[in-house]
């Protein structure tokens, strides 16, 4: 990875629909030479695909929150991820260190919605208890690298 890959990566990163122009402007390449370098920047994993950043007031999702899972016995990651990709509000589950096995991102309509959610959570085979803290206002948000 080099200078240029790199400033591709940030140009996609800013818009991932930018065209093969906008991205060759800012990596100083040819609309053909930024195609090539991301197909093969795709090509090799390093961007592992695009997608769109929803925004959550759009799909009238208001309640963010934050939930700890705590396990019964030893799950591994996979028969976690496993138990919670049915779930759609969880937008996003990690393994952490710490007293919790697990931290969960949630995304609902409303805080209803986010304890039917949640309860969804609880019932899953390897969660023994969960711990919420809901999101009262964002103060930054960055696009992921």
């Amino acid at each position: 990875m080099d200078s240029i890959d790199e400033a591709i990566i940030r140009c996609v990163l800013r818009d991932a629909r930018a065209t093969y122009a906008e991205i060759g402007k800012v990596a100083g390449l040819s609309p053909s030479a930024a195609k090539r370098r991301l197909d093969r920047l795709v090509a090799t994993g390093a961007i592992r695909g695009f997608s769109a950043l929803v925004d959550p007031q759009a799909l009238a999702w208001h309640t963010e929150a934050f939930v700890e899972i705590y396990c019964k016995g030893n799950p591994t990651p996979a028969q976690l991820s496993k138990a919670l990709e049915d779930i759609p509000e969880v937008i996003e589950a990690c393994t952490v260190s710490g007293a919790a096995d697990a931290m969960l991102y949630m995304l609902a309509r409303d805080i209803p919605h986010l304890e039917q959610a949640i309860q969804r959570v609880r019932s899953t085979a390897p969660v023994d208890r969960t711990e919420s803290a809901i999101v009262l206002s964002r103060l930054l948000t960055r696009p992921r690298l």
